[in-house]
């Protein structure tokens, strides 16, 4: 009589100390950075009575450094201890708002740019080393899980963060929000303490300059056919998003004849529902294979566009909407994961300097000139279009299928190794 034997549960992911230390230091961070984003928008706006202008050099102090120092960021996060270089910029971060808060008591209040401006330039030098620690203390099996662990977090502040800074500026004021910051940056640095010891690969001195090490990274990718396809995957993603992002408020003036204040319902609807994507993307992140995850999200994200746009119903859209924000989380996290388990770990910084700046830049670029489309173009062109280029993106991913990770082509060539050995 043959006897079946239940299936291995998976790992539980909060086992691994480096998860919850990396967990607790990003929601200290994602706390000071919501304070921080929403603080500084409404601070600006009272003292510049809603100039345009000042408002938008925000966006620009918390994007530009994303173009400017992503590679560069990544490449001295390649040759840095990572665990002490996040712990450098956090304290850093804490400096240049400590610095900040003495101006506003005593100085100039344009001072406030500055806390954006230092914090996303040092973010270019933490997160591509907070990624090489991913790839050091988490196994390929679990990274799918743990990097939608990170991206729920993330979630629960893109729902609540608002609101958050909001509250703490209006009850307290710029001085105290901006403190709220400085402490928020100490105690994740604090905790980072916490972090297992860098390696002492991390530890070996550089031979090589700067400049050859950025070349190397973009070599490397340039030499790696699935991270070429990732690339031009994320570059399409982030075209295709960017493209219609801003103009979800035209759904409910144009095809719905409702007024713009309905927008919170939708994007309430989105954000909660892009916390929901992330856990279940946890769920089954260890399941399915990246590449197919990243494929469904893609495929389905195109589909309920097309949905969107044509929905003459606010009820219809509002469901649409909700089921978008639930396949969002996929795209990301499915080609994060991609990036981590086809990239050696010495070179995760460079890579990722050089993608991000594909999804996040491009992203950027197509919402700032989306508001010249809409003026040439119909909602419905835009969405469709921004449709088809995510099933392009799909198209590239198909090969992709059948290729071995990394990891896997490393273990085959060991055991290759070891036989020849015998």
């Amino acid at each position: 009589m043959s006897t079946s034997t239940a299936p291995t549960p998976a790992p539980n992911i909060f086992k691994n100390r480096f998860v919850r230390t990396i967990m607790t230091s990003g929601l200290l961070l994602q706390i000071g950075i919501w304070v921080r984003n929403y603080a500084i928008l409404m601070y600006v706006m009272d003292m510049t009575n809603n100039d345009p202008t000042a408002i938008s050099m925000i966006s620009v102090a918390e994007f530009a450094p994303i173009f400017l120092f992503s590679l560069i960021g990544g490449t001295f996060a390649d040759r840095w201890r990572p665990k002490r270089t996040m712990i450098i910029c956090d304290l850093l971060s804490a400096l240049s708002v400590f610095a900040v808060l003495f101006t506003l008591m005593y100085g100039s209040w344009q001072a406030v740019f500055f806390v954006t401006l230092v914090s996303s330039i040092l973010s270019q030098f933490s997160l591509p080393s907070g990624m090489r620690l991913f790839k050091t203390h988490v196994p390929d099996a679990q990274m799918g899980s743990v990097l939608a662990a990170y991206q729920t977090l993330q979630s629960i502040f893109t729902v609540g963060g608002p609101a958050l800074g909001t509250f703490v500026f209006q009850q307290f004021g710029i001085e105290v929000s901006v403190a709220v910051m400085g402490v928020m940056f100490v105690l994740s640095a604090v905790v980072l303490l916490l972090l297992p010891p860098d390696t002492e690969e991390m530890k070996q001195k550089n031979t090589t300059t700067v400049w050859q090490e950025m070349k190397d990274g973009f070599n490397y990718v340039k030499d790696r056919v699935s991270l070429r396809t990732l690339g031009g995957t994320y570059f399409l993603a982030g075209t295709a998003i960017g493209l219609i992002q801003p103009l979800a408020v035209f759904l409910l003036t144009e095809n719905l004849g409702m007024p713009k204040e309905n927008l919170q319902y939708l994007m309430m609807a989105n954000g909660v529902a892009m916390l929901l994507g992330g856990g279940v993307i946890m769920g089954i992140a260890q399941k399915v294979p990246p590449a197919k995850v990243l494929f469904g999200g893609l495929v389905i994200s195109a589909v309920l566009m097309v949905a969107t746009v044509l929905s003459t119903e606010f009820w219809l859209t509002l469901v649409l909407q909700f089921l978008s924000g639930l396949f969002l989380p996929a795209i990301n996290i499915g080609i994060t994961t991609m990036i981590m388990m086809n990239t050696e770990a010495n070179f995760v910084g460079r890579v990722n300097g050089v993608l991000n700046p594909l999804f996040l830049g491009t992203m950027v670029v197509l919402m700032s000139s989306s508001g010249f489309m809409k003026e040439n173009f119909s909602l419905l062109t835009l969405y469709l279009t921004s449709s088809v280029i995510l099933l392009i993106g799909c198209t590239l991913l198909i090969p992709l299928f059948k290729q071995k990770s990394l990891q896997q082509v490393q273990a085959e060539a060991a055991v290759a190794a070891d036989q020849e050995g015998k």
